[in-house]
């Protein structure tokens, strides 16, 4: 058994880098996207689908479990860090604010400290449910999600590590399902037909 780690696809405020909302959907390239994943991972024994429930992460899950049969299950564990007053702002109109800076608190948002230890909780119900599984186990969440776990969590001893990694929409980090959770691919878009540049993180 294996755990897929698969970052929702591609949002309108993704493409426009603003600083998104939990009830973004998808755009037309996310659909898209969610579907070539969704056909892709059609052959995989894949048992169960762990997602977000944001809205733009569990489209995505939808369309995993509607081509795999899978089982389907939300957690709020997963969403994206929670950047409160800021969520609606484009990038570009911040000014001098790097949103993602170690000491940068967003006004009515969550820390990275209190994010990191949402993340970590959200990583052992993961593994508390790859545990009861003999299939694959998918999780469908977000950038920065996966750019925690990435950092602090998996072991990414064989692949590089850009320190401006976007993980990108619909990627797939394949772990293995027992500690050290090596990756085996890291945020592979193989699957897509037409490749999209680089987006917002989150």
């Amino acid at each position: 058994m294996d755990l897929l780690l698969i970052r929702h696809g591609e949002t309108e405020l993704n493409a426009a880098r603003v600083v998104q909302f939990p009830d973004t959907p998808l755009g037309e390239i996310g659909m898209r996207q969610a579907d070539q994943l969704g056909l892709s991972l059609a052959d995989r024994s894949i048992e169960l689908v762990l997602t977000s429930d944001y809205k733009r992460a569990r489209s995505t899950a939808q369309r995993i479990a509607q081509y795999t049969g899978a089982r389907l299950i939300e957690s709020v564990r997963l969403r994206e860090r929670n950047f409160g007053e800021i969520r609606g702002k484009c990038y570009d109109d911040l000014g001098d604010i790097d949103i993602f800076a170690d000491d940068y608190l967003p006004p009515g948002g969550e820390s990275w400290a209190v994010f990191n230890t949402r993340v970590d909780i959200a990583w052992d119900e993961i593994t508390s449910a790859a545990r009861t599984l003999s299939g694959d186990l998918v999780v469908v969440t977000h950038g920065l999600v996966l750019r925690s776990l990435i950092e602090r969590v998996l072991d990414v001893s064989d692949h590089a590590i850009e320190p401006e990694m976007v993980v990108a929409n619909t990627s797939v980090t394949l772990v293995e399902r027992d500690p050290p959770w090596r990756v085996v691919e890291l945020a592979s878009v193989e699957h897509l037909a037409q490749r999209v540049g680089d987006v917002a993180p989150v």
